[in-house]
């Protein structure tokens, strides 16, 4: 079978797009196209995903990795030889290669973090299970099933040859055996020498010409294996003369396309990365730290990460091609590989910026074998642990005027924004919503502030969340000086900025750009709340806000990995500009992702330390959390909100003066009052009695939306309570439009029998989004994991 990790592989356009989940995946019925296969992965997504394998490859980078995972798991599962006789008993479990080169094939698409090992043997384990159940129930033969799935998969021999290293002999250093597989009467399965079907089959010639058919083929395509048929000596063990498995090495490829599998070392088939140019960089502390530092270049030939000297390299060129035992290791001389190994080696500086090093792995070699390997100098190593280790960098003491108590992980966090802020680079803050972004940028400014107190720090928020930035400081940083440039006056407020006591200011996207005088501010720190606003490298808002000058910059995101891998490059295009390059060289990059998408790892490695991401999955986060996070958000109200407010507050006033305290008639008006008053809160069509529901008139509308989108991102679902039942068909219609689909309501009037649909269609598989609820309705009886 074609190995999917190195065949190019053609494609067909895909009509279904996938997220991926902390435990496997789902179909993303938000961006699929084909509304008939969407069901169909809805209902049965394993069993359909397993079909998929045996077509062509789709298109879509969600749908392409997932199809490269079960390609993999048909690739092992084929390449069993007694799956014949195994059947629906066989084991199919990822190699380690095989885990490593899946991660490093994981798109930039929803929910790509949560791919590890633990999620490739879930889902290797699901695909078995299909195959079980299909192959439990055919009649023919498993080489029959497969060949009707895919008329270009065949299963193997039942032969293996199987060459060792031999060590303890000098003139035959290898050993060679030839085996098969074999069914014994209690069931089990094992492989025995070749030499025993001789006697399993002495009384039916007709299985054992079967079984031995298979070697006439080898012995067509491999001088070595004719030989050992002709003498016999095919069913003995054998000594080789490094020659002779020199020769045998050489002919695997052409022996495991008769049907044979060859089971020999692993050095042999990694021997194009096994010799290598290494490029070792950064063995000292650069003077100046920053992407200009100037790190020392070491280029050197090695062999499994041992360096050889000139006078080895020059011996090695002597020697004829062939098998040479070298500081230990089996190496295959190759003259042209050697000499254009050297080529490159000359080929390098002997200085190079940590920007160019840092982008070195990212540049498209074409071939895996390609290119050298670079290494990272003592000091570099260091420098790297510490940005992709968060936990290793030391933690600082935060000023006794922060009055939160961070969790450890928050501790960390806090950490790393201050270390980062050290070297400076920008930072992406990607933690998990609910995990306490805030308060971990907040410690940051303080322990900030306390140094530098003449420092100015620019916060850009959506509107909606300007109110919780401002309670969240006013409970956490209670010293902290900060002005909010929002609403009437705000360009003279900015205007007098520069010359204030004040450290952080706080404004809006949309005031961030209208206002002309910040961008004469020379801020210390620029950090972006929900930063999803500047995924367009190509509005107005996102180049004038990349244009702001800061010597700092923070970047806050629940959501920092999507689809479209433009909105990545503008991220870090604001965070520390040229990492990714131009935006013409990162298209050009991200066109080669399809035919090589161990570039996706690349890029990856290349954005990593720059990021800090932790997960509500994480064990080491899980174990700082409590049951449950509760958090309160702070609304502003919208100015109509504002003056219907006032109005009905004056109202109120009006009719209950003169009244006696306590009296009935006062109860009643106050009563009244404040039921008014939530619905203004809740919006003033409600109160007002209209049905246009503008979510711009309404904060907390704002609020739910920001909230919404993020969990839209993230392919989550969300439960959304109101008191008045009213308010759930304004509710569904706004969240409807920011999912892109509808959910479902519940309230007094829903049936029994309705309530229990819509909790089991909230609770299954296929995406329902929201689920609106009035508190009376929700309050016992409901059962909801999925939110």
């Amino acid at each position: 079978m074609e190995d999917v990790m190195t065949a190019k592989i053609e494609t067909k356009k895909a009509g279904v797009r996938f997220y991926l989940t902390a435990e496997d995946f789902y179909p993303d019925a938000l961006t699929s196209t084909d509304p008939e296969l969407l069901q169909r992965f809805e209902k049965h997504r394993f069993l359909e995903l397993y079909e998929m394998g045996f077509h062509d490859c789709p298109a879509d980078p969600s749908a392409r990795f997932l199809w490269q995972v079960c390609r993999v798991f048909l690739r092992d599962l084929t390449a069993i030889p007694e799956l014949e006789l195994a059947r629906d008993k066989v084991k199919v479990e990822p190699t380690g290669d095989d885990i490593d080169n899946l991660t490093s094939l994981v798109p930039f698409i929803v929910g790509s973090e949560y791919v590890n090992e633990t999620w490739i043997r879930h889902l290797f384990q699901k695909l078995k299970q299909v195959f079980a159940r299909q192959v439990r129930k055919y009649e023919g033969t498993v080489n029959l099933y497969l060949t009707e799935k895919n008329q270009n998969m065949r299963l193997p021999e039942r032969i293996f040859f199987h060459l060792v290293e031999n060590r303890e002999d000098k003139d035959y250093p290898f050993a060679f055996l030839a085996t098969y597989a074999t069914k014994e009467s209690n069931g089990k399965i094992r492989h025995v020498p070749l030499s025993y079907a001789l006697t399993e089959y002495q009384g039916d010639r007709k299985k054992l010409i079967a079984l031995l058919s298979c070697l006439d083929k080898a012995a067509e395509v491999s001088e070595l294996v004719a030989g050992f048929m002709e003498s016999g000596e095919m069913f003995h063990a054998l000594r080789l003369t490094a020659e002779e498995a020199f020769q045998f090495l050489k002919d695997v490829e052409k022996i495991e396309q008769a049907g044979i599998l060859c089971r020999i070392p692993d050095w042999w088939r990694k021997r194009n990365k096994q010799m290598s140019a290494s490029v070792r960089i950064g063995d000292k502390k650069p003077s100046l730290l920053g992407f200009e530092s100037i790190l020392s270049v070491q280029p050197q030939l090695v062999v499994d990460g041992v360096p050889l000297s000139r006078k080895e390299i020059e011996d090695l060129l002597k020697r004829s091609e062939g098998l040479v035992m070298l500081k230990g290791h089996w190496i295959a001389v190759d003259h042209a590989r050697l000499k254009a190994l050297l080529d490159q080696m000359e080929k390098y500086p002997s200085e190079i910026s940590l920007l160019d090093a840092m982008r070195l792995g990212v540049k498209d070699n074409g071939e895996e074998d390609e290119g050298p390997v670079v290494t990272n100098g003592e000091w570099l190593s260091s420098f790297f642990q510490k940005l992709r280790r968060p936990e290793t960098i030391e933690t600082q003491k935060v000023p006794e005027s922060f009055t939160a108590t961070l969790r450890p992980y928050q501790k960390t966090g806090t950490a790393w924004l201050s270390y980062m802020d050290s070297l400076g680079f920008g930072a992406c803050l990607a933690d998990d919503m609910g995990l306490g972004k805030t308060v971990e940028v907040l410690g940051y400014l303080e322990t900030l502030r306390a140094k530098e107190k003449d420092a100015k720090v620019l916060l850009i928020a959506p509107a909606s969340l300007l109110g919780n930035w401002v309670k969240e400081a006013s409970r956490f940083a209670p010293k902290m000086p900060l002005a909010v440039l929002h609403g009437p006056g705000a360009e003279e407020r900015a205007a007098a900025i520069e010359g204030s006591g004040v450290f952080l200011v706080i404004t809006t996207y949309a005031m961030a750009v209208r206002l002309k005088s910040l961008s004469k501010v020379n801020w210390r720190c620029l950090i972006l709340d929900e930063a999803q606003a500047i995924k367009n490298p190509k509005t107005k808002q996102t180049r004038e806000i990349k244009d702001l000058h800061s010597d700092m910059r923070i970047s806050m995101t629940g959501t920092p990995i999507e689809n479209d891998l433009s909105n990545l490059w503008s991220q870090f295009d604001f965070l520390d500009k040229g990492l990714l390059g131009s935006f013409k060289e990162f298209t050009s990059f991200t066109r080669t992702l399809e035919d090589n998408p161990d570039g996706y790892q690349k890029l990856k490695n290349l954005v990593a330390p720059f990021m800090l991401r932790r997960l509500k999955t994480d064990k080491t986060i899980i174990k700082d959390l409590p049951e449950r996070i509760d958090r309160d958000s702070y609304v502003d109200l919208s100015a109509d909100q504002v003056v219907l407010y006032r109005k009905e507050v004056s109202s109120m006033e009006e009719k209950i003066t003169g009244l006696e305290a306590g009296s009935f008639k006062r109860s009643g008006i106050v009563l009244t009052t404040l039921m008014h008053l939530k619905q203004i809160c809740n919006h003033p069509d409600q109160y007002l009695g209209q049905e246009a529901f503008d979510p711009a008139r309404s904060g907390k509308f704002e609020m739910l939306g920001q909230i919404c989108r993020t969990i839209c991102e993230k392919r989550e679902r969300v439960l959304v309570f109101t008191q008045f039942k009213e308010m759930t068909k304004p509710l569904s219609e706004y969240l409807t439009g920011i999912f892109g689909m509808k959910g479902a309501i519940i309230d007094g009037s829903t049936p029994v029998s309705e309530r229990t649909k819509i909790v089991e269609a909230f609770q299954g598989d296929a995406y329902l989004p929201y689920l609106v609820i009035t508190v009376k309705a929700g309050g016992t009886g409901l059962t909801l994991t999925k939110a």
